[in-house]
């Protein structure tokens, strides 16, 4: 009998879990061995308890407790390192707050029996979602496409999906310090299966996505999978260069001074390069130092890290 972890990331969802949990459950066919993996992601509110709750009334439901909050990405690692220890056949990736229909799992599973290691989603239509949302999503997912060399991460794309053990082996061994995973599930491969889906709003309680952090997110995305690096040092070069020949065309026609300009403009580019080089100094620092991804708290599983 295959075995399947449902990996599930989790902060401050002490709102979610319980109806989470029953509405996954109603979802779960025969044939397959389920078991629950609940990431907390350092919550502050009764997130652990009622896990644990969930434990003690079925002992399928494991969990990691972080010792703080490492982020969503973290708990995406975690969970399938857990998974791996726990030598399943698949796990499914899915949030806790019901924007990801567990109605789409016995799909899932039927597109895994027919072959596909990488079974993903993406929304079909963004109709109910805020219309700033929905215009920023757009417009970073065509960025990205343009600047990327990764471009096949699809429009409203998901983390909710179903991964072969060949999937979750390849996703650890990726060892970026800040990852990107909707880019990292691209970039290793194997069969792919999109199911759509139309946004479905949240069942309770608020986001944990500020604008800030989305957006920081998704620049992370463009800098681990495209030439950007190559990109900023050329558009400086190309300033210079169009400063340089508009004074050469230009200068002497409308009799202005471009010393004091150029001394402004170069000083501008510089102090840009520089942060830039620092940057790029700090992301290689980060991923140098070789610090864990998170730390456990507790688990009532097995659980390193690399």
């Amino acid at each position: 009998m295959n075995k399947i972890a449902i990996v599930v990331p989790c902060y401050n969802e002490e709102e979610m879990l319980e109806v989470f949990y029953q509405e996954v459950k109603k979802q779960l066919v025969p044939d397959y061995d389920f078991y629950f993996i609940f990431i907390d992601d350092g919550s502050k509110d009764k997130t652990m308890e009622i896990i644990k709750s969930l434990n003690t009334k079925d002992p399928k439901v494991k969990f990691v407790s972080f010792s703080r909050n490492f982020g969503k990405e973290a708990a995406m690692y975690a969970g399938l390192q857990a998974a791996k220890l726990l030598d399943v056949n698949a796990a499914i990736l899915i949030d806790a707050d019901l924007q990801d229909p567990p109605s789409l799992i016995p799909e899932m599973l039927k597109y895994y029996e027919a072959g596909y290691k990488h079974i993903y989603t993406k929304h079909k239509s963004r109709k109910n979602e805020p219309f700033l949302k929905k215009f920023f999503a757009k417009a970073y997912y065509k960025t990205y496409g343009i600047l990327t060399k990764n471009p096949n991460v699809a429009q409203g794309a998901r983390d909710f999906s179903l991964l072969d053990r060949d999937v979750i082996e390849a996703f650890l061994q990726v060892k970026d310090y800040r990852r990107f995973t909707k880019g990292i599930f691209t970039w290793v491969g194997f069969e792919k299966k999109c199911i759509e889906f139309d946004y479905v709003p949240r069942y309770a309680g608020k986001t944990k996505w500020s604008f800030k952090k989305l957006f920081r997110y998704g620049m992370l995305g463009i800098k681990q999978f495209s030439h950007v690096y190559n990109l900023i040092p050329n558009l400086l070069i190309f300033l210079c260069l169009l400063l340089l020949g508009f004074e050469i065309g230009y200068g002497h026609i409308i009799g202005f001074d471009f010393l004091a300009l150029k001394i402004e403009f170069l000083a501008l580019l510089i102090l840009i390069g520089i942060k830039y080089l620092m940057r790029l100094v700090y992301d290689i620092r980060d991923q140098s130092l070789s610090r864990p991804l998170y730390l456990t708290k507790e688990s009532n599983i097995e659980c390193k890290h690399d």
